[in-house]
């Protein structure tokens, strides 16, 4: 056999030994990669300390009861957000969300709100997400009910849903308000000053 055909014979036949490998075994691998992976209540009281500093057992207790209520989620968001209402108001934040399986990204939200509602805060948030089925499903609006009270500090958390996806915002404020409102946070992968 000459040696150029044997060179040909041997690469099929390395090519068809890696075909069925992958066939094989992987398989299960590439459906545990497509699946959507979780965050522990650990990972995330670690992650929170490291973003919110020295605040702890207040944080720590509110992840805590967001697990409880909604498992664990499989994203959540690190960033910063300001906010004013004198019954009507406005909110705007940006920040990175983080994946298991899809990476890091940035993004920024904003959104109307009516209410008996009135001060203003800034503030640092964590947003845990749950049940999102891909990355591009963050870009739209999240409505629900929101309640306020930050007096120079203190932590709230409130819970937005849109198409099976539910986010569990998580706050450490700065300022003074104090109120009920309802509306909705819009998330865009650019920044805008339109709340609509």
């Amino acid at each position: 056999m000459p040696s150029h055909s044997r060179r040909d014979f041997l690469t099929r036949m390395a090519a068809g030994a890696a075909g069925a490998t992958l066939a094989g075994a992987p398989i299960a691998a590439l459906a545990q990669a497509a699946r959507p992976q979780k965050f522990s209540t650990q990972e995330l009281v670690d992650n929170g300390h490291q973003f919110f500093g020295t605040i702890s057992r207040g944080m720590a207790s509110v992840v805590e009861e967001a697990t409880r209520r909604w498992g664990q989620p499989n994203a959540y968001i690190l960033g910063q957000e300001a906010g004013g209402a004198f019954v009507a108001g406005a909110r705007y934040g940006e920040g990175t969300m983080y994946t298991r399986n899809a990476g890091d990204q940035k993004v920024y939200w904003q959104g109307p709100s009516v209410g008996f509602d009135a001060g203003a805060e800034g503030s640092r948030t964590m947003m845990l997400v749950y049940n999102l089925p891909a990355t591009q499903a963050i870009y739209q609006r999240f409505g629900g009910v929101d309640g306020s009270a930050y007096f120079i500090g203190g932590f709230g958390m409130t819970a937005l849903t849109a198409d099976n996806v539910v986010l569990a915002p998580i706050r450490s404020g700065v300022g003074a308000r104090l109120g009920l409102n309802l509306g909705y946070l819009k998330f865009t992968p650019q920044s805008t000053w339109n709340p609509f």
